[in-house]
């Protein structure tokens, strides 16, 4: 037997990582992607064992959440079933979420090479980034110390600090063309 090692960019796992009712999880579509399944035999999978997957693990989204994350840019469309146009443009299935709890139980339930190193790499990629929201904690907290410390002479350097601790705010990118001005 051999064992070929699985790599997915660690960019492309927290790329996939969304906030969903205050809870950072990943949609089944892209998961079955990662690991290399179709999403309907990941969800079947899961379905064969209810009782590893409790609601704090894994649920499933409204149809509202659903179609507010597929309005947004970089939107599910692409990964959520949809229907033809001939029958419609609303969303057939409603996606599965997995929190990270849920995630590390898949590779119980996918019994493969792949899904072991696929959940590590998720894994390492969710420990990133509870460290890197820590040490901004850290940071705000060490920042406030030196602000009440210091004088009204630097809050403009305590703003500008502040500014730049905050993530940048995604463009929206624009779908569809531009005609162009025709001449007359």
């Amino acid at each position: 037997m051999t064992h070929e090692l699985i790599s997915i960019p660690a960019d492309s796992v927290e790329n996939s990582i969304l906030v969903v009712r205050s809870q950072r999880v990943i949609l089944d579509q892209t998961l079955a992607k990662f690991y290399g399944v179709s999403t309907k035999v990941l969800n079947q999978a899961v379905k064969r064992n209810p009782e590893r997957f409790p609601p704090d693990f894994m649920f499933q989204l409204t149809m509202d959440e659903a179609k507010e994350l597929d309005s947004m840019p970089g939107s599910l469309r692409s990964q959520i079933v949809t229907l033809k146009k001939s029958q419609g443009k609303n969303l057939k299935y409603r996606p599965y979420a997995f929190t990270e709890h849920g995630i590390l139980m898949l590779s119980s339930v996918l019994r493969s090479n792949r899904a072991i190193q696929v959940n590590i790499q998720i894994m390492r990629t969710f420990v990133r980034l509870r460290e890197i929201l820590v040490s901004n904690t850290e940071l705000t907290k060490r920042l406030d110390a030196l602000e009440r410390s210091y004088d009204g002479k630097f809050k403009v350097v305590f703003e500008a600090i502040r500014q730049l601790m905050k993530p940048p705010v995604p463009k929206r990118q624009s779908i569809g063309f531009r005609a162009k001005a025709i001449k007359k």
